[in-house]
């Protein structure tokens, strides 16, 4: 009894999924094959950037040409669905006419949208309602802040309807293509490999470095420079001018005194490794204001796998566990995607030691990124992969539930909280060692 219901209820998600999945490649097939590409267009010429239509006689005209033919396509295979049920599972199959009701409602709606029912927009057309949105981009679902980037930030990318699940095994769930990304730390061993990475996806990087020599990529055996931005710790505020032109900033830098634990140690490795990047990451959170930014900013975050393993360095354990955490409270707030990356040893000037390789480290981030993973692990520890989802499922949680939301998801910080007394920030000579990765472990 107890199996035979989970093979109804299995056949009933089974169909539903089978649709959504019919739907997003029918999508992708739409953008790639001119017979289907000619009525899709129809539905990328409605809407202006703010979601209003731009006529009500091309609203209508694109659900009877792209809506109504991908919700036949959808019932159609949900049809042959049924029929394989039939075969495999005679005695559930009625179960797997779910996915043909759940396809018959977005039917009915996409002919009620075509007939003009201003109804059926208002209560079916959701991910296309105008206003302020309210969240960045969901991961698993599709919100109206992650469609609108399908319709105006690439239409080669985000083809999902409803699960997002397509555009995160196709890597299409991020865009970089065009993109402007700062990467600080940029100077050192994964800073370098983070720039040519992201450069070889289509993205326009800035280095942002504590030294005064331009940064340069070697690209087909050429040595070709990067627009290179140079900065102090301590001088965070500075660089506003610059990140309001910024789409994603990757927070790279660091300090490893490995066995000091001295006052200054402590200090410096606090300052570098904690609060310069908490105050970047608040300054960045202040230019986003519309709905382009919620949708498009992000921030990424190198926290490194020390905070969940030990690093056989006390104080850089302790400053990124720090940083982690603060990470980790404010992203529930942020008005934009914010990213971790759980880094384990890789090989650099600063870690002689580690057994990665930077460049390969800096592949791996970029290719779970445009996948949307919100937590970037990349380590050859597999205890990290256990460790780490569970210590931020349980501290974000937590967090929830003993702080309060904040009001205004781009409150303005108090200037003295984004400036640091020239008399306790660290020397620029210990500023110049930004670059992750530094740990013995």
């Amino acid at each position: 009894m107890v199996i035979s219901l989970i093979a109804t209820a299995s056949l009933g998600l089974g169909s539903v999924l089978w649709v959504e999945l019919v739907r997003d490649f029918y999508h992708v097939l739409s953008h790639v094959w001119q017979p289907l590409y000619r009525l899709h267009i129809w539905h990328h010429r409605v809407f202006r950037p703010d979601l209003t239509a731009v006529s009500d006689t091309i609203y209508r005209q694109a659900h009877w040409r792209n809506d109504v033919p991908e919700c036949l396509a959808m019932l159609l295979m949900s049809g042959l669905f049924w029929g394989v049920a039939y075969t495999v599972a005679p005695g559930s199959h009625w179960a797997a006419i779910a996915g043909s009701l759940y396809t018959l409602t977005f039917l009915l709606s996409a002919i009620a949208r075509g007939c003009g029912w201003q109804w059926a927009h208002e209560l079916t057309d959701i991910t296309h309602m105008p206003g302020p949105f309210l969240t960045p981009p969901s991961r698993w679902s599709v919100n109206r802040t992650y469609h609108w980037r399908h319709h105006f930030d690439n239409q080669k990318a985000y083809y999902c309807g409803t699960l997002t699940l397509v555009d995160q095994l196709m890597g299409t769930a991020l865009s970089l293509k065009g993109k402007t990304i700062a990467v600080t730390g940029a100077s050192g061993t994964l800073g370098r490999s983070l720039l040519a990475q992201l450069q070889a996806r289509g993205a326009k990087v800035i280095a942002l470095t504590s030294t005064a020599q331009t940064v340069t990529l070697s690209v087909n055996g050429e040595m070709l420079p990067v627009k290179t931005i140079s900065w102090q710790v301590g001088n965070e505020s500075e660089l506003a001018p610059h990140l309001e032109k910024v789409d994603i900033l990757i927070l790279n830098h660091g300090i490893n005194v490995h066995g000091e634990r001295t006052a200054q140690a402590i200090a410096k490795s606090y300052e570098i490794n904690t609060f310069s990047c908490w105050r970047l990451m608040e300054l960045f959170f202040t230019t986003v204001r519309t709905n382009e930014d919620i949708a498009t900013k992000e921030v990424w975050v190198n926290t490194s796998e020390a905070e969940v393993n030990p690093a056989f360095s006390p104080l850089y354990e302790l400053t990124k566990r720090s940083l982690g955490d603060l990470v980790t409270l404010r992203r529930l707030d942020a008005p934009c995607v914010v990213r971790k990356l759980i880094l384990g040893p890789f090989k650099s000037n600063l870690n002689p030691i580690g057994v990665m390789s930077a460049d390969n480290v800096a592949k791996q981030i970029v290719n779970l990124a445009v996948r949307d993973v919100r937590n970037i692990v990349v380590t050859i520890n597999p205890l990290t992969f256990l460790a780490y989802p569970i210590k931020e499922f349980c501290v974000a949680t937590y967090f929830k539930l003993f702080s309060e939301k904040a009001n205004d998801l781009t409150n303005i910080l108090p200037s003295k909280i984004l400036s640091v007394d020239s008399t306790t920030s660290p020397s620029a000579s210990v500023a110049s060692s930004q670059s992750e990765g530094k740990t013995a472990n």
